[in-house]
């Protein structure tokens, strides 16, 4: 029992580093202006990840219930239609942003963001006068709930299949959660590290990053969404 536990914590860690939940991270994570706000993403699409897989694992647990494959291949439709939706964002706002990247700090803490003037003009004080969100992220939460809804958790409803105890199902979906929360934070954590050190000192590396994430979310959503719909036969 120790062993299969164990085995669920590793399983989720991993489960955090495949490509479609790599590429949404990245995605929210071009966004943000810290290292501590992005692996605040992170564990956010952790915990939204492991809330609605721990909600549907229950009712396979003590209902029975099997998820009928159409519905499966719906909400995996749903997830490449995500991605598409968050690869755009990130080009959206790279446009909008348009020159310039830089660190400041205030507030105690030391971060960059983008912000625009005028080539000839200074920086204004005015320009850095923003506030920083509080709490948890709740898109990353949302992001990481429709992921735990899609069937990329098919690995736990399998494994959860050849479990006999309610209870054991229950700690080892927990067990695989946390995992993945401590898989995602440790990913993000590495996403920001680049970003920032770009931001900080190249900023054409910077956009040049941004851009790869927008553009390699959409291709993979793209890619999801179509294999999905039409390989796999959601439309046919």
């Amino acid at each position: 029992m120790l062993y299969v536990l164990g085995l669920g914590f590793l399983i989720g860690m991993k489960h955090a580093l495949e490509a479609d939940h790599v590429a949404a991270v990245a995605s929210l994570a071009s966004g943000s202006g810290s290292v501590g706000e992005t692996t605040k993403m992170g564990v956010a699409w952790g915990l939204g990840h492991t809330a609605t897989l721990f909600l549907i694992g229950t009712i396979v647990l003590v209902l029975e219930w099997v998820v009928p494959e159409t519905m499966a291949l719906a909400l995996e439709f749903v997830v490449g239609l995500m991605l598409v939706a968050l690869g755009i964002d990130v080009m959206v706002r790279m446009i909008r942003r348009n020159a310039h990247f830089h660190a400041h700090a205030h507030g105690g803490a030391e971060h960059f963001h983008a912000h625009r003037h005028q080539p000839d003009a200074g920086h204004a004080a005015a320009a850095h006068a923003h506030t920083h969100p509080k709490g948890l992220p709740w898109r990353a939460l949302l992001v990481g709930s429709v992921h735990g809804l899609a069937g990329s958790a098919a690995l736990v409803l399998l494994t959860l299949s050849t479990i006999q105890s309610v209870w054991t199902g229950l700690a080892y979906m927990l067990l695989f959660g946390l995992g993945s929360v401590a898989g995602m934070a440790i990913l993000s954590c590495a996403i920001a590290l680049p970003l920032r050190f770009t931001a900080r000192h190249m900023t054409w590396a910077f956009r040049g990053l941004t851009a790869s994430v927008g553009a390699a979310t959409m291709v993979l959503g793209m890619s999801i969404a179509w294999r999905v719909a039409f390989a796999e036969g959601l439309f046919h």
